[in-house]
C-alpha cells in the first residue's frame, strides 16, 4: 500500500496572510510558502503575525525544503523569522529569491539557507518529492503553481493566480500543462486560492489598467505625477513607466522597497525602460513638474510609508503641493480604509489632486474570480479539493462553488489553521487539530505567541497604568513609609496629584489591616484590590494595577 501524505496548515486558512503548509510523507517535510499576516488593531505593537513555527521546530531535522510560490509578503515574509530557528533550502524564481535574499541579509540569517532558483516548467526533486513548476499570472512577476508528485498522486497547489489573457509580460497561466497532467496521471488533490471566491465574473486584465493610467497622465499635463503602488507589482510599475516615458517624463522611485524592487526587476529584465528616463528621487525637485513621475510606496496609508510621510510634509525627498497629482493605483486592503482616507485628506490639504480607484479604474485584482476558479477546476478535474488562502467565508464559498460544479461533497474538505488532512488509500480526510494554530508575533527582534500580551497593551493604551509602591518591615509588621501611588495615562495632570494622595491613603489602610491580622501572605493581592477599587470608584476607569512590595 502506498504511503499516506499528510498536509498540515500552519497559516492562511482563516486569514488572508501568513500562508504556510507542511506536506509530510515518508518522514520528510516539504513546506509550501512561509508568509506573514499584517496585524490588526487588536494586536498593538506587533510588527508581523507568523505561522505556527513551533510545529516546524519539532520537525526541524526532517524539513527538506520550502517552495516559495511568489514574492508577496504573505508568502515569503516569515522566512527570516523561521530561519532563526530552523535551517532548510528555499526554492523560488530568481525574482522571488531576490526579494527573499534582502530580508534574510537584513535579519542576519542568510547563512542558514541555500537559495535555489527554479523556473517555468522546471521539474525538481526536493527530498523524495517530485515537483514541477507551472507559470501562473498574478500581481507580481514569476508566480509558480506547484505540481507535487507523491505516493498518493499529484497534489496541485494553485498559488495566487488569475487568468489574464493579455498579461503585461505575456506570461499566462499555463492551463494547457495543467490539462495535460489532468488527462495523464491525474490530479489527486487540488489546493486552490479562494480570495475572490465570493466575487462573480472574471477579473479585469492588467493591461486595461495601463490604458486608464495613460488617460490619467494625459489629463494632467504640466503637473508632477506621484503614483503609489505595491513595490512588488512590477507589471503595474511597467505600465506607469511606459506612460511616463510616452509623455516625456523622468521616473524616480520613493521608498526603500520601491527603489530596491525597481532595481532588481530592471536587472532581471522584468522591468524595461531606458536609462535616460530614470533619475534619483533627490533630483526630482530640480525638474519641471510636468517632466517628472515619482513611483512611491505607501498606497495603503501605512504610518511610516513614503507617501504617508510626504502627505504630512515629513518626506526628506519630495514636497507635495499644488503642482502634484497623486495616483493611488491600488484598492485599500480591508481594515486600511481609514488610514487611506486620512492620507488622502492630508494630500488634499497640501493642495494636491488625488486620483484613486473609487473614481477611475486604476487598479485590478491579482486573484481569479468565480469564472476563473470554475475554469481551473474544470481543467484540473481533481479527485479531491481543499480551498486555501482566504478567510473562513472565502473558503466556504469556494467549497460551495466546487460542489455546485458537480464535485461530490465528501470529496471537498474544509480545513482551518492548525488542522491536518491526510491523503491515503481511503481518500482524503480531515484529521482535525494537529497543532494549536496559535498566532506567533514578531515584535522587533522577539518572537512570541499567544494574545495575553496584546490584552495587556490594550489596557495600557486605553486606561493607562497605576503602580503602587509599598515599603514595610515584615518582622515588625508595619509600614515603613506612606505608600506611593503613581499613575501614567490614567487621568490628566489636573486630577492626578489629588487622586494619587487619596489612593495612597486607601492602600495604607488596607495594608495596615492586613498586617494587623497576622496573615503572612497575600499582600500583593490586597494592594492590587485596594488600589483597583479606589481607581474604579473614583474615576470609573480600569487601568493596569502594578503592586511593588519592598520588604526591609
Amino acid at each position: 500500500m502506498a504511503d499516506p501524505v499528510k498536509i498540515t496548515f500552519l497559516g492562511g486558512l482563516g486569514d488572508i496572510g501568513r500562508n504556510c503548509a507542511a506536506i509530510e510523507c515518508r518522514g520528510e517535510v516539504l513546506l509550501l510558502d512561509c508568509g506573514v499576516l499584517f496585524p490588526d488593531e487588536d494586536m498593538p505593537g506587533a510588527d508581523f503575525v507568523l505561522p505556527d513555527l513551533e510545529y516546524l521546530r519539532d520537525r526541524s531535522d526532517r524539513i527538506v525544503g520550502c517552495i516559495c510560490t511568489h514574492g508577496h509578503e504573505d508568502h515569503i515574509g516569515a522566512l527570516p523569522h523561521a530561519l532563526e530557528w530552523l535551517s532548510f533550502p528555499v526554492y523560488a524564481s530568481p525574482f522571488t529569491l531576490g526579494l527573499i535574499s534582502h530580508r534574510l541579509e537584513e535579519r542576519g540569517v542568510a547563512h542558514r539557507t541555500t537559495l535555489i532558483p527554479i523556473g517555468d516548467h522546471d521539474r525538481v526533486r526536493i527530498g523524495s518529492f517530485d515537483c514541477e513548476f507551472i507559470p501562473v499570472t498574478h500581481s507580481v512577476p514569476s508566480g509558480l503553481m506547484s505540481a507535487i508528485r507523491t505516493p498518493q498522486g499529484v497534489i496541485l497547489h494553485s498559488s495566487d493566480f488569475k487568468l489574464d489573457l493579455n498579461p503585461v509580460d505575456g506570461r499566462r497561466t499555463d492551463l494547457a500543462r495543467i490539462g495535460a497532467i489532468a488527462r495523464g496521471e491525474g490530479v489527486r488533490l487540488l489546493l486552490c486560492d479562494s480570495t475572490n471566491s465570493e466575487v462573480p465574473g472574471s477579473s479585469r486584465s492588467e493591461t486595461e489598467v495601463g490604458e486608464v493610467l495613460r488617460g490619467v497622465f494625459a489629463a494632467h499635463p504640466g503637473r508632477r505625477l506621484v503614483v503609489a503602488a505595491f513595490a512588488s507589482h512590477i507589471h503595474r510599475l511597467q505600465q506607469v513607466a511606459d506612460a511616463a516615458v510616452e509623455t516625456g517624463r523622468k521616473v524616480a522611485t520613493l521608498g526603500l522597497s520601491m527603489k530596491r524592487n525597481f532595481a532588481l526587476a530592471r536587472e532581471l529584465g522584468l522591468l524595461r525602460l531606458p536609462d535616460h528616463a530614470v533619475i534619483d528621487v533627490s533630483e526630482a525637485e530640480h525638474h519641471p513638474p510636468g517632466r517628472v513621475c515619482v513611483v512611491s510606496t505607501g498606497s495603503q496609508g501605512e504610518t511610516r510609508s513614503a507617501l504617508a510621510m510626504a502627505a504630512t510634509g515629513d518626506s526628506r525627498w519630495i514636497d507635495i503641493g499644488a503642482a502634484d497629482t497623486v495616483v493611488l493605483s491600488s484598492s485599500p486592503i480591508p481594515g486600511n480604509e481609514a488610514r487611506v482616507a486620512r492620507m488622502i485628506n492630508n494630500l488634499v490639504r497640501r493642495g494636491a489632486r488625488v486620483v484613486h480607484s473609487g473614481q477611475v479604474d486604476v487598479h485590478t485584482t491579482g486573484h481569479g474570480k468565480q469564472d476563473e476558479l470554475r475554469t481551473l477546476h474544470t481543467v484540473a478535474d481533481p479527485e479531491y479539493f481543499v480551498p486555501v488562502h482566504g478567510e473562513s467565508r472565502h473558503l466556504a464559498a469556494h467549497a460551495a462553488l466546487a460542489i455546485e460544479m458537480g464535485m461530490p461533497p465528501d470529496r471537498v474538505v474544509l480545513a482551518r489553521d492548525g488542522e491536518q488532512v491526510e491523503l491515503g488509500g481511503h481518500g482524503l480526510a480531515n484529521r482535525g487539530k494537529t497543532t494549536s494554530g496559535d498566532y506567533y508575533y514578531a515584535n522587533g527582534h522577539v518572537v512570541e505567541s499567544g494574545r495575553e500580551l496584546f490584552a495587556e497593551r490594550s489596557i495600557l493604551g486605553s486606561h493607562g497604568v497605576v503602580s503602587v509602591v509599598v515599603v514595610l518591615s515584615r518582622a515588625e509588621g508595619r509600614l515603613l513609609a506612606r505608600p506611593r501611588v503613581l499613575g501614567k495615562g490614567w487621568v490628566g495632570a489636573d486630577s492626578l496629584v489629588d487622586l494619587e494622595k487619596a489612593g495612597a491613603d486607601e492602600v495604607a489602610a488596607a495594608v495596615e489591616e492586613h498586617l494587623a491580622s497576622g496573615q503572612g501572605c497575600g499582600l500583593e493581592r490586597v494592594v492590587r484590590r485596594a488600589a483597583g477599587q479606589f481607581v474604579n470608584h473614583s474615576t470609573g476607569r480600569r487601568p493596569m494595577i502594578v503592586p511593588i512590595i519592598i520588604e526591609v
